[in-house]
């Protein structure tokens, strides 16, 4: 499993350990990473995903998966979200349109 959001795509970054002295050794930032299984009800099936806190509150904010996918814009998608979630956004999108 690689270490990065599928819907906000941030990843390990790297960076500096200063000691007292200034010496600098190489770390690394993880992201705080959960898996979270959503059940989406416009598409009938759960949904698991591996996000960062942050977009778990963002996706909360939204009213849950299926809020934040039908209205999060088609910019955003090719900014941070992987392959499958932008599969799973243009299906709900597509079972949107066909409802309305």
């Amino acid at each position: 499993m690689s270490r990065v959001c599928e819907i906000t795509g941030s990843k390990v970054g790297v960076g500096n350990n200063v000691s007292h002295s200034n010496r600098r050794t190489k770390r690394t930032f993880r992201p705080n990473l959960q898996t979270k299984t959503y059940q989406s009800e416009i598409l009938g099936r759960s949904v698991t995903l591996t996000l960062t806190a942050r977009a778990i509150r963002t996706l909360d904010k939204y009213n849950g998966f299926d809020g934040y996918m039908a209205q999060v814009r088609n910019v955003r998608v090719r900014e941070g979200f992987s392959a499958a979630a932008t599969k799973l956004r243009n299906e709900i999108v597509k079972r949107l349109a066909k409802q309305a």
